[in-house]
Parts: structure tokens; C-alpha cells; sequence
């Protein structure tokens, strides 16, 4: 599976999200999920090897308890793909914009010659 293909896949999920967006501030515990979060420790789990097999985030054990640790490296490539649209949406915008000036610049030479 591509990279991107499983890192969309693993965000697709709300929870999975969340539990991305908890580990932007730093690293959690797996039983600590489970009191940011509504699901029991089963799904928690399953959630968090969704997130490790699209390499997000890196799991290591710490005595008995296992730490989450976002690999902020596997979204450099959302990132870097995204970037792509957001260029062309910002020339696409930039086009619109000259546009609509254009347009606004010919209504009021209109409005002065009495038209």
C-alpha cells in the first residue's frame, strides 16, 4: 500500500484524528486514550494499530505500559502532496481575483461614460 493511501486511510477515522491531535502535545500512553476517549480499551488498541501500520505513530513499550509517540514525518507527506492543490487553488484564486477587478473597472468606466 502507498504511503499516502495508508495515511489517509488511518485519518479517515474522527477518533483516529483525535487521537492524532492529543499527540501533537506529546507522547500518551495506550490506557491513557482510553480516558481522553468514549471506547473501551479494545477499540483504543485497535485504533492505535491502525495509526502504527501507517507508520503515524511509533509505539514502544515502557514497563508494563505502552507510549505513543506521533511521527511527525508521516504527515510531511500529506502535507507535501497537499501543498500541489494549494498552489493551484491560490492561482486559480488570484485569476478569479483579477477578474472581478477587471469586471468592477469596467462597471464604473460604464457608469461614468452613461451607460
Amino acid at each position: 500500500m502507498d504511503v499516502l493511501d495508508a495515511t489517509f486511510s488511518a485519518l479517515s477515522d474522527r477518533t483516529r484524528r483525535a487521537m492524532v491531535e492529543r499527540l501533537s502535545h506529546g507522547p500518551v500512553t495506550v490506557h491513557g486514550f482510553t480516558e481522553g476517549f468514549a471506547i473501551s480499551q479494545q477499540m483504543v488498541s485497535k485504533h492505535v494499530a491502525s495509526l502504527v501500520r501507517a507508520r503515524i505513530v511509533k509505539k514502544t513499550k515502557r514497563g508494563r505500559e505502552s507510549v505513543c509517540t506521533l511521527r511527525p514525518e508521516a504527515l510531511k507527506a500529506v502535507n507535501d502532496w497537499t501543498m500541489n492543490y494549494r498552489q493551484f487553488w491560490e492561482e486559480s484564486f488570484d485569476k478569479l481575483d483579477a477578474v472581478v477587478t477587471q469586471m468592477k473597472k469596467e462597471a464604473g468606466d460604464g457608469k461614468r461614460n452613461g451607460n
